[in-house]
């Protein structure tokens, strides 16, 4: 939730400044990315999008989450990040502990990411949605012409592991892309300018900067939270309560980065 808020906040404040990303040809995204890059793709307004982060939500209660979710997810994150073990090999680890953790029903959490989409269909744009299948840890990248549901594309790149269920599509189980590592910016090899934003990049600094280095574009830039939205963030970036600080830190973030992100996408 804090990434979206961040996410959306940045955009709107380049927005402000003369900047528009949003009319990027191409639109990849991941986990959080998903979600705000389907927002963009069916062209929302980002001003109203802003306003509805700041409406007052309710912190997470104790007990909201199953218990140990968090720790499951931490456990994910050590085998996705060990250099050890093989990509595919450490993907499908965390597949099976998906799989096998206690988590919301999926019907359940389709209709909350249904209750943030306000489109219902792919919108008219390039948009990439990826994705990671739970049995054998390959990656996938999710279009109009892939054949599968939008919500069940943005709800499986947010199935965090630990924390939410995995998502059904034509009987495999998929979640969340963030599992992939890196940001996606490989896929978009071949484009002129390439800019990423990314809420987590301090996971995957070193492979994001090699995702942009392989697309051979001109212009490339990595974009990730300052000091102040890490802050804002908190320690549990699922909880509602941050989408305030966590959408106007990202409105500040965009005045000072304006500059930068100007000379590559003028």
């Amino acid at each position: 939730m804090t990434g979206i808020a961040w996410h959306l906040g940045l955009l709107c404040g380049l927005q402000r400044a003369g900047i528009s990303l949003t009319g990027a040809d191409t639109i990849i995204g991941t986990s959080a990315g998903s979600v705000v890059g389907t927002l963009v793709a069916a062209d929302i307004d980002l001003e109203a999008a802003v306003a509805l982060q700041e409406v007052e939500a309710a912190p997470v209660r104790p007990g909201g989450r199953s218990e140990g979710s968090g720790s499951r997810w931490l456990a994910a994150l050590s085998v996705l990040l060990d250099p050890s073990v093989p990509a595919q090999q450490a993907r499908a680890q965390v597949g099976a502990m998906a799989l096998a953790a206690a988590t919301p029903e999926e019907e359940r959490f389709l209709a909350q990411i249904e209750a943030i989409l306000p489109v219902r269909d792919w919108p008219d744009r390039d948009l990439r949605i990826t994705v990671v299948d739970t049995a054998d840890g390959r990656d996938a990248v999710l279009d109009a012409k892939s054949g599968v549901p939008l919500l069940q594309a943005v709800a499986a790149s947010c199935a965090v592991p630990g924390l939410m269920p995995p998502i059904t599509i034509d009987g495999r189980r998929y979640m969340d892309g963030g599992v992939r590592v890196g940001a996606g910016a490989d896929l978009a090899a071949g484009a002129e300018r390439v800019v990423v934003i990314a809420p987590l990049a301090m996971l995957s600094r070193d492979r994001i900067v090699t995702e942009l280095s392989s697309t051979g574009a001109a212009k490339t830039l990595l974009i990730e939270p300052d000091e102040a939205s890490i802050e804002a963030f908190g320690t549990n970036f699922m909880d509602p309560a941050r989408r305030g600080p966590s959408v106007r830190a990202g409105l500040a973030q965009a005045e000072v980065i304006a500059a930068s992100v100007r000379s590559v996408w003028s």
